[in-house]
């Protein structure tokens, strides 16, 4: 990625809110304060690229024509949604990269929202200079991750998703289970203790980076963990996401890059168990 690039705009789509700003590539920092709109209640692509829309035209003076990145939260599959669980539904089989393209008349790059601040951290957070693999886990509503091997992304894994001892992991482990049960960090610490060494043995990771808004107590659970690896709070906290959009769209940007084409992806089937007569 060139540091020397104009800046871009990155956009986070979240279900209360639609936030945005200019970011410096160079150094990962937003050089105009963030505007933050709230998420229209419906909120289809059309609804939230008419909001995106305004938010980069409120800074079209700083970045120009400079494309656009837009973290979103679920999985984006070479610009199309296939499937969506915390914004309308309407999203599920759209071309996010071309509506929204030319609704704001730039190129338009999409991201999945944990991806975006997974390549934030390592770009500029906790994870930079680190090499090998680096698992990101942003602890909210559920578990966002993002899996980076050696600065290249792994996308749209769903790790929060994994079953352990019999249950959807973050069911059990995410921020938002600890704030309905009302459980202590220690007890808490427990579960993601248990999380955690899933990951270990799955993976082999050479660092785990722990993000969402809890990381800012991180100081009271992470201790409490016993890991063969290391295992660090985010820095970038709630602008991730901005900068990890931006930062996809540059490099999407840049000459040479060609996109894979792929049609658009089919309702998958989902089985329940072993000998489903689905199958």
């Amino acid at each position: 990625m060139n540091s020397a690039a104009h800046p871009v705009v990155g956009i986070d789509i979240g279900g209360s809110g639609i936030k945005g700003a200019p970011v410096d590539l160079a150094t990962g920092e937003l050089i105009a304060e963030r505007v933050r709109i709230p998420t229209p209640r419906r909120a289809t692509p059309k609804a939230c690229a008419d909001i995106v829309a305004e938010i980069v035209a409120e800074f079209t003076p700083l970045v120009g024509q400079a494309p656009v990145g837009i973290a979103i939260p679920g999985p984006v599959v070479h610009g199309v949604i296939p499937m969506m669980a915390n914004l309308d539904k309407s999203w599920v089989g759209v071309n996010a990269d071309a509506l929204f393209t030319e609704r704001l008349g730039r190129p338009v790059v999409m991201v999945n929202d944990a991806d975006a601040a997974g390549l934030a951290e390592v770009r500029y957070g906790s994870a930079k200079g680190h090499p090998g693999v680096v698992i990101v886990t942003t602890l909210g509503t559920g578990i966002g991750t993002a899996i980076i091997n050696n600065g290249v992304l792994l996308p749209n894994t769903e790790l929060g998703h994994i079953e352990v001892a019999g249950h959807d992991a973050e069911t059990r482990a995410s921020a938002g289970v600890k704030t309905r049960q009302r459980l202590s960090y220690r007890r808490w610490a427990k579960r993601l203790q248990l999380y955690y060494s899933t990951m270990e043995k799955l993976f082999w990771p050479d660092l785990f980076v722990v993000g969402g808004g809890v990381s800012k107590s991180s100081e009271k659970f992470l201790p409490l963990l016993q890991l063969n690896t290391p295992i660090v709070p985010a820095t970038l906290l709630n602008q991730a996401g901005i900068v990890g959009a931006a930062v996809v769209a540059a490099e999407r940007a840049e000459p040479g890059h060609t996109p894979p084409q792929r049609a658009v992806p089919a309702p998958h089937v989902q089985l329940d168990r072993w000998d489903d007569p689905r199958a």
